[in-house]
């Protein structure tokens, strides 16, 4: 009776071990894939500036649009660094709303269209939008597998002893969803 005692705990111990590790892995890779984001945040803050400032040498008219860059610009970075992953779904909603402005309206400025710096620097920051849009749907792939994992029998019984938590969903706003109609800014 002991021996199967001792079987008994030992392969409990063993599930224990095994569900552990499986829930630190998952954890882990919502954390590789928050950094990943970061990092594409971090070089596209970097390459902001530029472009503005690009703007600015022939957008002389055109200083609101850029202000709406630069403000999101700093929202976003405010919230990466504090990892406020909701305020950064809205940032971010607001900064590509910022950016599409500013892409239409560099259509009304033939020299800036022609600016290589300008040309550069848009594609840039267009490769890094493409980037950081694949790594959203990785992290939120991440948050969901470790959020289900520790709500699923028997795991959330391991996850509650050790204290593992669920994460945010890296949302869009309303505004990002929409239809953005740009005809406008050729119309004026």
């Amino acid at each position: 009776m002991g021996i199967i005692l001792l079987v008994v705990l030992a392969v409990v111990l063993v599930y224990f071990v095994m569900v552990y590790n499986g829930l630190v892995s998952i954890k882990n890779n919502v954390s590789m894939a928050w950094a990943n984001i970061d990092v594409l945040l971090k070089q596209r803050h970097d390459e902001l500036p530029k472009l503005v400032d690009t703007c600015r040498q022939y957008m002389k008219y055109e200083q609101d649009t850029l202000e709406k860059v630069i403000q999101a610009r700093s929202r976003v970075s405010d919230a990466r660094e504090s990892q406020n992953v909701a305020a950064l779904g809205a940032a971010e909603g607001a900064l590509r709303a910022g950016l599409g402005n500013l892409f239409a309206v560099a259509e009304s400025y033939p020299d800036l269209k022609a600016n290589e710096s300008f040309l550069q620097l848009q594609s840039r920051i267009s490769g890094l939008e493409n980037a950081i849009a694949d790594r959203r749907e990785f992290y939120n792939d991440s948050v969901n597998i470790n959020n289900v994992r520790i709500e699923q029998f028997p795991d959330l019984i391991v996850a509650r002893m050790l204290n593992f938590k669920a994460f945010d969903l890296l949302r869009f706003t309303s505004e990002e969803l929409k239809d953005v109609d740009i005809s406008q800014r050729f119309n004026a």
